[in-house]
């Protein structure tokens, strides 16, 4: 049964992306099932809302509703938002708004937004410009979120071309789109990979609504159960918690080292981020 006590400040509720069972070839029934079983309070979902087809919306919803498992975060990973070619900007706006759209529909409190990257090694297209697109996009889905009442939680990618990479170039370009519902997600192991240490998570205060977590080796994303690599989770989780800021920390599980074990590794990884949480006060599961 999964905890959904009054969630107050200082308190954030514990979640996972869907795709953990997903990618293992769970059903989305089942998998979703499972996740409301292990004790999550909310659940990320991870599909594509130019193709998924209303029996699978329907099943989602159902399925959340039955097993009292709200929808945090519908999740969109557009990097041609900031293409140098017109139509495909284009294109990727409108598609952002179909996620918007169906994020209405899960009663979503956000739509988790993945920027791309600077292309050519920020040689012949102008990085500045790129910047602007991502900016102009960005502020256009926004703003049509904003409308149905949707927040944007923008990702931080640690790659070194990713147009997000970084807690200051986050702020900045939280603070370029001037839009009260255009946020930041956290990522703790993208932060480590970033080489970003817990007291720059300061400059997001008031501009941060989600956070993401999982354990990596330190070097590449690896999406492991926390414990599992270097990751020292108590410093940021403790920053996060100084922000100050109601939201949810999703656990992010994209490959499972076997399939047929995914609902022991999902436990694993519930169980120890719950701890990590409850020694930094951070989940109130009372």
């Amino acid at each position: 049964m999964n905890q959904t006590a009054t969630q107050s400040i200082n308190s954030m509720k514990l979640g996972i992306i869907n795709s953990a069972f997903g990618q293992a070839g769970v059903d989305t029934k089942t998998g979703l099932e499972h996740i409301a079983r292990i004790g999550f309070d909310a659940v990320d979902i991870f599909t594509e809302a130019m193709s998924i087809e209303e029996a699978e919306i329907n099943t989602i919803k159902d399925t959340c509703s039955a097993n009292n498992l709200p929808i945090t975060s519908t999740v969109v990973v557009s990097a041609g938002l900031i293409d140098f070619n017109d139509p495909v900007r284009d294109f990727h706006i409108e598609r952002s708004k179909k996620f918007v759209d169906l994020a209405q529909d899960f009663e979503s409190k956000n739509l988790l937004l993945v920027l791309g990257e600077y292309i050519w090694q920020r040689e012949v297209i102008p990085p500045e410009a790129q910047w602007e697109w991502g900016v102009e996009g960005v502020r256009k889905i926004g703003e049509y979120a904003g409308e149905r009442g949707l927040e944007i939680a923008l990702e931080l990618e640690p790659f070194r071309l990713s147009l997000l990479n970084s807690i200051p170039e986050m702020a900045r370009f939280i603070d370029d789109c001037a839009m009260p519902n255009v946020k930041a997600n956290i990522d703790v192991s993208h932060l480590v990979l970033a080489d970003t240490s817990p007291a720059e998570l300061e400059k997001l205060r008031g501009k941060a609504t989600h956070v993401h977590i999982s354990d990596c080796d330190g070097k590449v994303h690896g999406d492991l159960p926390p414990g599992r690599g270097v990751v020292k989770f108590a410093p940021y989780l403790q920053a996060i918690k100084e922000l100050d800021f109601e939201g949810t920390v999703s656990i992010e599980l994209e490959y499972s080292p076997d399939p047929s074990k995914i609902v022991e590794w999902v436990e694993e990884a519930y169980n120890a981020t719950n701890d990590l949480m409850q020694q930094v006060g951070l989940r109130d599961v009372s």
